[in-house]
């Protein structure tokens, strides 16, 4: 794919990914051949690969890459990476410069990690964005007759010491040449948004302005959605807030002085250009309702589908976009990518959200997967991240087992050799050579005590029973996190929750007993974590009883501009599903504190 045409759209690119899955060995192996050969001189390479014949052949290479290249973490290509940083060549990694870093969200453990990316990994991601369309196109008709409501937003990228911008993919992506020159006559680019308020590094400035625009094209909106389903909803609370402001701005066809961003103000001057009072007073009146139950529908009448992230940690908003939409509004997760590669596409676009399948396109990187389970079980134990594997142990992707789990090893164009991402993934099947997996979790997300180790699947689905004893009092577990609490001996799970009540005619404390419906919600937790927990918990005893911390409603609102304001991005936040005891995450969170319950018996365990 290094170097071919990657320009695909309706029919043709339906075709190519039948091409592509059809013939997906030789794909990657040609993959493969085509990362050896722009990379094999690189330092990094070269330490592995020892082949001195001048004429040897691709196949040697290959052959002597899968034996001798190990299979490495980031903390093994870091020293690359900063070396680089600090204006070293890009050839310790690449055969092609490296243009820039690319930062991670940084939620998973607490920290970035930068990425290395060279000018064609733009033309991947983009060929990949260009085939969402044409596989709803198969699902959803006329969705070029009307516009995108899609909430974009970009962090405000930093420099390395030798002058590389380092900043987040979709920045990355929003600032280029690909989206910025994209065909403006070409439907399905056609936003709500102007570009100039996606740019906007002030993401309270860029919410207000995408949801203004919004508003005013409400007639024509079809399409609604983020990238993550989290940034979707926070954009619902914004508006919550913010509403009488927007109509205010409708009303007089004036935007209001809190937007001081100049290309903002001179976008959103173009688009308020007279007043509307008659949009005003139907967004008021809608707005005004004392539920919000379905008002995405009611705002936006003609969308058709919300588009945003809902599997691993994001499958816990399903229920909270289902109440705004009124179940009426399919919830779309069209792609698998992360910071390090975009992987693949979600064939079936109108799956149920835990359903959700995503084909894996040969022609992005050279994968490989690590065995870490089967028969529906996961081996938590097995290959920690510091963990020696051996080569020997991974799988090509098309000899992948349908129903084991796999941790995704990649290598990349841009540097990257037997890296592994951290997700563990399900194989369900396959679309002609191409496995499609279900995204489970990431590996490094875990509670854990003592001998106990409880990964972010389990986790949430212990909460998902949990939070199912809120609903007769219609109320809803918006989010949660959680950290293990070793200050105390023995130490012991706390999980922070935000709930919100549905029923705005009634009086919270008369309807619901937070403290003993609680401590009902800690024993459904405990009694749905995993064997060695409960053995812990009621043998050992070397884990004390769970804590629930209720906190206030907005919350996690505050979380998010935390962690935004200390160098994470509104595009890629995800709402951390584990903390560090020892962070300012804990004290905002403790801050607001409503009250605190704990398990009042142990789980049943039986040897």
């Amino acid at each position: 794919m290094n170097g071919k045409k990657l320009e695909y759209k309706g029919e043709e690119a339906l075709k190519e990914i039948e091409r592509l899955t059809k013939h997906a060995d030789e794909v990657q192996q040609n993959i493969l051949k085509d990362i050896l050969k722009q990379n094999g001189d690189t330092e990094y390479l070269k330490n592995y690969i020892k082949i001195n014949e001048k004429c040897c052949s691709s196949d040697d290479i290959v052959a002597e890459f899968k034996r001798c290249v190990p299979v490495v973490t980031f903390s093994r290509i870091f020293p690359y990476i900063q070396r680089i940083a600090n204006g070293e060549d890009s050839s310790l990694i690449s055969g092609h410069k490296i243009t820039e870093l690319l930062c991670s969200s940084g939620t998973s453990n607490g920290k970035p990690k930068m990425m290395p990316s060279t000018e064609e990994d733009l033309d991947r991601r983009t060929f990949l964005y260009n085939l969402i369309m044409p596989i709803m196109n198969q699902y959803i008709c006329d969705l070029d007759k009307g516009k995108a409501m899609f909430l974009y937003f970009v962090k405000q990228e930093t420099s390395t010491p030798c002058g590389l911008p380092a900043r987040t993919v979709l920045t990355s992506y929003y600032k280029s040449k690909h989206f910025k020159c994209r065909a403006r006559d070409d439907p399905f680019n056609d936003f709500t948004s102007p570009d100039q308020t996606i740019l906007c590094n002030d993401s309270n400035q860029s919410m207000y302005c995408q949801l203004l625009a919004a508003l005013l094209h409400r007639r024509h909106v079809l399409r609604l959605g983020a990238v993550f389903a989290s940034a979707f909803l926070r954009a619902i609370s914004f508006l919550e807030c913010n509403w009488l402001l927007l109509c205010n701005d409708i009303r007089s066809g004036q935007l209001n002085p809190i937007i001081t961003d100049p290309s903002c103000r001179s976008a959103m001057t173009t688009l308020l250009s007279s007043p509307n009072a008659t949009l005003a007073d139907q967004i008021d009146g809608i707005c005004r309702r004392e539920s919000w139950k379905g008002i995405l529908c009611r705002l936006w009448p003609r969308a058709k589908y919300i588009e945003a992230v809902v599997t691993g940690s994001m499958a816990q908003y399903v229920a909270a976009l289902e109440y705004y939409s009124g179940g009426k509004l399919p919830l779309v997760c069209t792609m698998y990518a992360s910071s390090e590669c975009y992987f693949g596409i979600n064939l079936k676009p109108l799956s149920k959200p835990g359903e959700v399948t995503f084909t894996l396109l040969p022609n992005m990187c050279y994968f490989e997967l690590l065995p870490l389970g089967e028969n529906g079980e996961v081996w938590t134990e097995a290959y920690g991240q510091d963990e020696e594997v051996p080569p020997s142990k991974l799988v090509g992707l098309v000899h992948v087992k349908i129903g084991c789990f796999y941790e995704l090893v990649v290598t990349t164009f841009s540097g990257l050799n037997r890296y592994r991402i951290g997700d563990v993934v399900q194989a369900r099947g396959f679309h002609n050579r191409a496995p499609h997996f279900r995204f489970i979790c990431r590996r490094n997300v875990v509670l854990s005590i003592d001998s106990d180790k409880t990964n972010e699947q389990d986790l949430h689905k212990s909460i998902a029973i949990a939070k199912k004893l809120l609903e007769p009092y219609n109320a809803l577990l918006v989010e949660y996190t959680s950290f293990a609490d070793t200050s105390s001996v023995p130490g012991h799970y706390v999980l922070y929750w935000e709930i919100r009540l549905y029923s705005p005619n009634l009086n919270s404390t008369a309807v619901l007993d937070f403290s003993i419906v609680l401590q009902d919600c800690c024993i459904a937790v405990e009694e749905h974590l995993d064997y060695v927990y409960r053995r812990c918990r009621a043998k050992d005893k070397s884990i004390g009883p769970l804590e629930i911390r209720l906190v206030r409603v907005g919350t996690f609102d505050a979380l998010m501009d935390l962690i935004i304001a200390q160098g994470g991005s509104m595009n890629q936040y995800k709402t951390p599903r584990c903390v560090n005891s020892n962070s300012a995450a804990i004290g905002l969170l403790d801050a607001h504190l409503e009250r605190s319950v704990f398990s009042p018996r142990d789980p049943i365990w039986v040897p």
